[in-house]
């Protein structure tokens, strides 16, 4: 997959519980669709952003444009790593990778009802 740089890629944070504590499940979604990665942190800052962003460039290699919402953290680390000209927020952009939440969110709505009393 290293050679693919005209893929645009969608990044997102989602809140999650994991054990009654608040997570954060940030994704990294191609022009696709596809998953390309997934990272857990308990933080939402500069640092994690960082971090899931140098775990999915070392995979997947850079691509040519990488959406993004509005959390400043993105903008943070994308300067970090020297790429803060591919970053583009648009407000309907990140649809596609909004989209691929709702499995996730299904799986964890069905696990509630398996609650111990």
């Amino acid at each position: 997959m290293r050679g693919f740089r005209h893929w645009r890629w969608h990044l997102d944070e989602v809140f999650v519980k994991i054990n009654g504590e608040t997570h954060y499940l940030w994704r990294a979604v191609d022009h696709e669709g596809e998953i390309l990665e997934s990272y857990v942190t308990k933080t939402r800052d500069k640092a994690s952003a960082l971090a899931f962003m140098k775990k999915a460039l070392k995979r997947h290699g850079t691509p040519e444009a990488i959406t993004t919402d509005g959390l400043k953290s993105y903008g943070a680390a994308l300067r970090d790593l020297g790429i803060a000209q591919k970053q583009t927020i648009a407000r309907h952009a990140n649809n596609r990778v909004e989209n691929s939440h709702l499995p996730f969110r299904r799986r964890e709505r069905a696990m509630l009802r398996f609650r111990l009393t």
